[in-house]
């Protein structure tokens, strides 16, 4: 038995690369076979998986083509590269004259069709690109290719996204997905705090998301995906933008994960990073969400669609405002993308990653729960502060937010949120900038239930709920972890994980924190240029709303549509009086809009 033993191991170590591929061979055979049969049965219920296995075809056929060809497929493009940086002079102005007629007839064309709404995001967009300049580090050392590449790649992907109906229904059906992989959570919550855990709804339904999420990206990581797939965005950004290796990865890291974690990809080489790449490094921290935080917001009730999108459209734009905010005066030591080695996970095994995962998310759960009780006791103290102060000038209704909504109310107007509601965002800014976003988010979630449930948009002069656009858009802003509370954690994590810059990080974090800011705002103002609320409006909440002139333009294609049909269904109907969901506004509405003869809208 020894002697057969003994051989058997050695048939193997003399094999053990070829039966590796085998089994890998049988595994992907089962796995397409698999695919196959369920496309066969039913296309449109398996069309996820098809996709989702299209995709990881593309990238591992890509990953190995560049391992093994590399070189030869450099040498393939350098022809046409070298002819490039030759006419690069007057082809660079040719693209740029090209980029601005381009801009200008769609806007002219949006505005026809959507209103001149959109105007005013893109008034607001450019106003924060010549405030960043304004108040650069080195306004006259801004190279400019990261940063119009990084707005022209915020504004494509909001375009694809937010445009197309492919790109809108693809992050909705991705919202919903993760809207339902997070109620998973509620298994275990239940398990352990009992079955009226909702009652809690915060601490047993909202934190153990938190839980649940960290767990699953440290599966992730365990397992390599994260590495790779931040590593794939950080190409495309250091590819189109220009940026060094090191900022691209860590602004495609923060996409996924927190401020703290995502420069530990990079750890060996923070010691030689530029003063530029450190302001970068913090700007995209700062202007992000981490994963493990999403889930809660969505668990509010924020539209998951738009988080993912403001995730995604996030990153690009810090790596703009940083740039554009401190402007690189110094060579980058780390510029070769093959020397830059991403940090592998240190665990063992997907149980140990899974472990770890939920261990480390004690901490973070126990920082949400402890800032959320101390400022929202410091904020109903100095409220209570600030009534007794105005009451003494007979104005007992001040308090913080109001104070704070006249600070950020021309940044949330020319962010392209209606005038009425510029206020309330400007408190939602307020809460986000001095506090921490989970507490405006939570706000947020609070105006957005308030208008699902309908009833009167005014109570006293003082406005209940905002319109859909400026929900939007407010999510957007909010998007980012720049606070005041984050910037004494930024300061710390990166201390601790590059002590040899510990003055630069204390310099430059105040500026990354309101590039960071900037870079939201930014977001929203795309957000603002390119949001449709008629994709997810029913009619009669369009029309209602367009009756407040506060919402939508007075004369845009959803509205007519809406208008239209509203009356072919009263052509085919004896009654002519308003009923069911249409008010009396609705149809006052579209006769204005339409011209419609008396038999309607007398």
């Amino acid at each position: 038995l020894e002697k057969n033993y003994d051989k058997i191991c050695e048939f193997y170590k003399k094999h053990k690369i070829r039966m590796y591929y085998v089994i890998c061979g049988i595994l992907m055979t089962a796995y397409l076979a698999a695919v196959i049969a369920g496309c066969s049965l039913n296309f449109q219920r398996a069309l996820p998986l098809f996709i989702i296995t299209v995709m990881a075809v593309f990238f591992i056929c890509w990953d190995f083509l560049i391992a093994k060809y590399e070189d030869k497929i450099t040498a393939l493009f350098s022809p046409g590269e070298r002819y490039l940086k030759k006419q690069w002079f007057w082809l660079k102005w040719v693209l740029c004259a090209a980029l601005i007629i381009t801009i200008i007839c769609w806007l002219i064309f949006d505005t026809m069709e959507q209103g001149s709404r959109q105007l005013i995001s893109f008034g607001g967009l450019v106003m924060y690109v010549l405030l960043m300049l304004i108040f650069s580090k080195y306004p006259t050392r801004v190279a400019w290719r990261p940063v119009l590449s990084g707005i022209g790649m915020q504004f494509i992907l909001g375009l694809l996204i937010l445009r197309t109906k492919v790109g809108f229904d693809v992050f909705s059906w991705l919202g919903i997905q993760i809207q339902a992989f997070l109620d998973y959570s509620d298994i275990g919550a239940k398990f352990v705090f009992g079955e009226k855990y909702k009652d809690h709804f915060f601490a047993f339904k909202v934190l153990p998301i938190v839980v649940f999420f960290s767990t699953i990206m440290s599966i992730l990581y365990h397992v390599g995906f994260m590495q790779w797939l931040i590593g794939k965005v950080g190409w495309i950004m250091h590819i189109f933008m220009g940026t060094t290796p090191v900022e691209s990865l860590v602004a495609a890291g923060n996409i996924f994960v927190g401020q703290t974690e995502s420069p530990l990809l990079v750890r060996p080489y923070l010691t030689y990073i530029t003063k530029s790449e450190l302001h970068a490094v913090m700007t995209a921290g700062f202007s992000t969400i981490a994963g493990s935080v999403l889930g809660a917001y969505i668990s509010f009730g924020v539209s998951s669609s738009h988080l993912l999108t403001a995730s995604v459209m996030s990153a690009p734009a810090s790596l703009a405002t940083s740039k554009l905010f401190w402007p690189e005066t110094e060579k980058p030591l780390v510029t070769l993308k093959n020397s830059l080695q991403v940090a592998k996970c240190e665990t063992k095994s997907l149980l140990e990653a899974a472990s770890q995962g939920a261990s480390t998310s004690i901490t973070l759960v126990a920082n949400i729960a402890a800032n959320l009780i101390s400022f929202l006791a410091l904020l109903t103290f100095l409220d209570s502060a600030l009534s007794w102060l105005g009451s003494l000038f007979d104005y007992p209704e001040l308090n913080f937010q109001n104070i704070c909504a006249y600070v950020f109310m021309p940044f949330s107007f020319m962010m392209g949120v209606d005038w009425e509601d510029s206020f309330i965002v400007g408190g939602l800014l307020g809460y986000k900038t001095f506090f921490n976003e989970f507490l405006a988010y939570e706000r947020l979630s609070k105006l957005i239930h308030k208008r699902e449930k309908g009833g009167s948009m005014y109570i006293n002069g003082v406005k209940q709920y905002m319109t859909v656009r400026s929900e939007v858009i407010a999510t957007y802003a909010l998007c980012g972890f720049a606070n005041f509370g984050s910037l004494g954690l930024v300061i710390g994590g990166l201390t601790s994980i590059a002590p040899s810059k510990r003055k630069e990080i204390a310099d430059a974090a105040l500026r990354a924190m309101i590039a960071g800011t900037v870079a939201c705002f930014m977001t929203a103002c795309v957000a603002g240029m390119l949001t449709v609320p008629g994709l997810e409006v029913p009619c009669h909440i369009l029309l209602g709303n367009a009756s407040n002139f506060t919402d939508f333009p007075a004369k845009s294609i959803k509205l007519v549509e809406c208008c239209q049909r509203l009356f072919t269904s009263a052509d085919h109907s004896e009654k002519n009086f308003p009923e069911g969901n249409y008010s009396l506004s609705s149809w006052k509405v579209c006769c204005q809009i339409l011209g419609r003869p008396a038999f309607h809208c007398t």
